[in-house]
């Protein structure tokens, strides 16, 4: 009897550390509005697919931007509202083979969050940035600059964005742990005008992993770490950057069988050559949330993303996500 007491709860500790349906990162991205032109990968697990099987994810987020910044040569005003969905597709082609496509649709406006954020500043006392100054839910993209172009955008938009399609190779497994290479390709036929897309294709290789943690402790981690090719975007013309970096790291502690916590890092390099926050420093983003696997196979999680390198991601953004898993 005392063998079976001390068997069900490692029993039970296998069950909840055991990689099975969902076993991932948060989907987070950069929504920024001129981050988000470009075609950053999030987060995912290194392993795939197994050959023949397809999994299915929809990503939803909402995001609220708000950037009022100048220099002697450069002014900037972001502020506005993303809504951005996401269909994300992984098919199995192969033994540690899989073909990932992503296709997103965007909405930028005024939106409807801005009196919920200067509430909660004002609650617990914090700077808003200079954003309860300026009248609410309205939509303003303007950057002026002597040495480009610059862009405008004052008029709601709506419409597809870029398509990306990765190819993903688990070139490494032993136990819990799995270590991939990603190539990936994003088709830039968003339009570019209404910031829906960068107006330019991109290219990017990740190399990622997933892994139990070393300890008895469930929880298993996953990370990123890439190179991104910025196709060159006549909306940034004058002021691009087109080789940039992104990581991640993310953590997902199993507290029951169905249930996750999951915390996650996020980072890229800035994705403009300015003296300015938002479009000239390496963007920081933490990610807070929680998973429940309601049905084998099925799950949804729910987070929430702040930008801890403050102004260069949104100043906040709620997500949600449903996946079906094909392992």
């Amino acid at each position: 009897m005392t063998k079976l007491y001390r068997a069900v709860p490692l029993a039970l500790l296998g069950a909840v550390a055991s990689p099975l349906a969902a076993d991932e990162p948060l989907y987070v991205k950069n929504l920024s509005p001129v981050t988000g032109l470009l075609g950053l990968p999030s987060q995912r697990s290194a392993g795939t697919e197994p050959a023949g099987t397809l999994a299915v994810a929809l990503h939803s987020a909402i995001a609220s931007n708000y950037v009022l910044d100048s220099s002697s040569r450069e002014y900037l005003n972001l502020d506005g509202e993303t809504l951005r969905f996401a269909l994300d597709l992984r098919y199995g082609l192969a033994a540690d083979w899989d073909l990932q496509l992503e296709v997103p649709w965007l909405e930028h406006g005024g939106g409807q969050l801005d009196r919920v954020i200067d509430d909660w500043h004002d609650f617990w006392g914090m700077s808003d940035g200079g954003r309860s100054q300026v009248p609410r839910d309205l939509l303003d993209y303007q950057y002026a600059s002597s040495g480009s172009r610059g862009f405008l955008l004052e008029d709601d938009s709506s419409g597809p964005g870029d398509i990306s399609l990765a190819l993903n190779y688990a070139f490494f497994r032993e136990g819990d742990t799995v270590a991939s290479v990603a190539l990936g390709y994003k088709f830039g036929v968003g339009d570019e005008d209404k910031f829906l897309g960068s107006g330019a294709d991109d290219m990017y290789i990740a190399l990622r992993f997933s892994g139990a943690h070393l300890s008895d402790l469930p929880l298993r981690w996953h990370g990123q770490l890439g190179y991104l090719r910025a196709g060159d975007s006549q909306l940034l013309e004058g002021m691009q950057e087109r080789d940039l970096w992104f990581a991640g790291l993310g953590l997902d502690w199993r507290v029951g069988e169905n249930w996750s916590l999951l915390a996650q890092f996020d980072a890229n390099a800035a994705p403009t050559d300015s003296d300015l926050t938002a479009l000239g420093d390496p963007g920081v983003t933490f990610a807070a949330g929680g998973r429940w696997r309601f049905a084998s196979r099925w799950s949804v999680d729910a987070s929430v993303v702040e930008d801890i390198g403050v102004e260069t991601a949104s100043d906040v953004t709620f997500q949600l996500s449903l996946r079906y898993s094909g392992r």
